[in-house]
């Protein structure tokens, strides 16, 4: 059979699949609900700055917001967003948007594969049954579903789509043989099949799992050296001496994975009777640290004489990782929270965020230039290489002369900056 693959979700996961598996030779289709987005990759812009201009325009694949464009495809893998709601349980809304996307364009053979982050059940016991009613197909019958979860990391050039090893599963071993025929060619680092979808989903919600509470850790420790008056940073050196002490540093855990996939697997061990303890006590340590890094701001300004009230601080960085654009569940948002509560007058830098992203999801807005000497406060937050190449004296050149400087990443020397988290 000549797979015609349609990919909907054209983000920092669904694209560079897309391409990929367009220069291996397969007649793809990329969708994305986004007009605007679908209209700028068409001009060869990526917004997630991910794709270059120039593999964009020399792709043979085709782009569309339409969903008809869909009919004849024979693979439909989703690749949208799963993201949490307020009360930090799962929204499948995209999920579900999208099999109701594909449903009328499902025939017999289809392959549907899900490669967003869910708990273990979703393919099988959500999505296959909406496409049952949606279709009037029999799920594993007269279409099969697969799944293969997404392991990108945005900004990151060495950890790309080819280079790290895809775990793969399905229905049945015939559907698996169908799916490894896909990836195979489009992943040079091999493929791990799985015994099962559930299995596979489960592999895929614990690695983020697993990493989140390892930063947990760490910024516990960070809390707890700093009542001691002990220089984290100082102390995991040390103790990185030893050979198997893991080098996690302290810091903030946002983004779309790492602070919210866990939640995914919570909320379906309480549904089966279970509620977890080490895995929420990691998130709640995690989502505090924006606030603590607020509040030690604010004790640095009171210790150096100035009022918080009366002060102004620039916050370096806003996006939730360096070097990407994305702001999805960015905890620095927690710190100019915190500041603005105590009145504090506060600027954010960053020449990686979009404008209008932020104006949309957190009602902020950003400093092309900030001034020089105009600053109480300045907190390096994210370590954008815009930032990172400036060194300690062109930054302090933004505050004021007793300006406090808090460096949050570890971008500078210790006797470069007043606070280190």
């Amino acid at each position: 059979m000549k797979e015609k693959i349609a990919v909907l979700g054209l983000g920092y996961v669904g694209l560079p699949l897309a391409l990929r598996l367009s220069r291996c030779g397969f007649d793809v289709l990329g969708f994305d609900i986004d007009v605007d987005h679908v209209a700028a990759l068409k001009k060869g812009n990526d917004r997630s700055a991910e794709v270059s201009q120039d593999k964009l325009n020399s792709t043979k694949m085709q782009f569309s917001a339409i969903s008809e464009a869909l009919a004849g495809c024979t693979v439909f893998i989703i690749s949208v967003p799963t993201p949490i709601n307020d009360v930090n349980e799962p929204d499948l809304s995209p999920v579900r948007s999208a099999c109701q996307t594909i449903a009328p364009y499902l025939a017999d053979q289809s392959l549907v594969i899900l490669e967003s982050t869910v708990y273990p059940g979703v393919t099988e016991d959500i999505c296959g049954p909406l496409l049952e009613e949606l279709s009037g197909l029999v799920s594993g019958q007269d279409f099969k579903l697969g799944y293969s979860p997404e392991r990108a990391n945005p900004g990151d050039a060495e950890h790309s789509l080819e280079n790290v090893v895809k775990v793969i599963a399905a229905q049945d071993s015939e559907t698996l043989d169908r799916v490894e025929a896909i990836y195979k060619p489009a992943i040079p680092a091999g493929l791990h099949r799985a015994p099962s979808i559930k299995t596979a989903e489960a592999a895929k919600v614990i690695e983020n799992t697993q990493r989140d509470l390892n930063i947990a850790l760490v910024n516990e420790f960070a809390l707890i050296f700093d009542r001691m008056g002990l220089d984290t940073l100082e102390v995991l050196e040390a103790a990185g001496t030893k050979w198997n002490f893991l080098p996690f540093r302290p810091g903030l855990v946002g983004g779309h994975c790492i602070g919210v996939d866990p939640y995914y697997l919570t909320y379906r061990a309480e549904q089966l009777g279970y509620h977890p303890e080490v895995i929420l006590a990691g998130r709640r340590i995690n989502d505090q640290m924006g606030r603590h890094v607020a509040q030690k701001m604010v004790k640095g300004l009171l210790e150096k004489g100035s009022n918080p009230a009366e002060a102004r601080v620039l916050v370096m960085g806003f996006t939730f990782k360096e070097n990407c654009p994305d702001i999805r569940n960015t905890r620095v948002a927690d710190i100019v929270d915190e500041l603005k509560g105590y009145s504090i007058a506060v600027d954010i830098w960053d020449p990686w965020a979009d404008v209008d992203s932020m104006a949309r999801a957190y009602g902020l807005s950003t400093v092309t230039e900030p001034e020089n000497e105009a600053y109480d406060g300045i907190v390096i937050a994210v370590a954008h290489s815009q930032f990172t190449s400036m060194g300690s004296q062109a930054i302090r050149a933004l505050g004021k002369p007793n300006a406090l400087l808090y460096d949050i990443k570890g971008v500078l020397a210790k006797s470069e900056s007043d606070l280190r988290l």
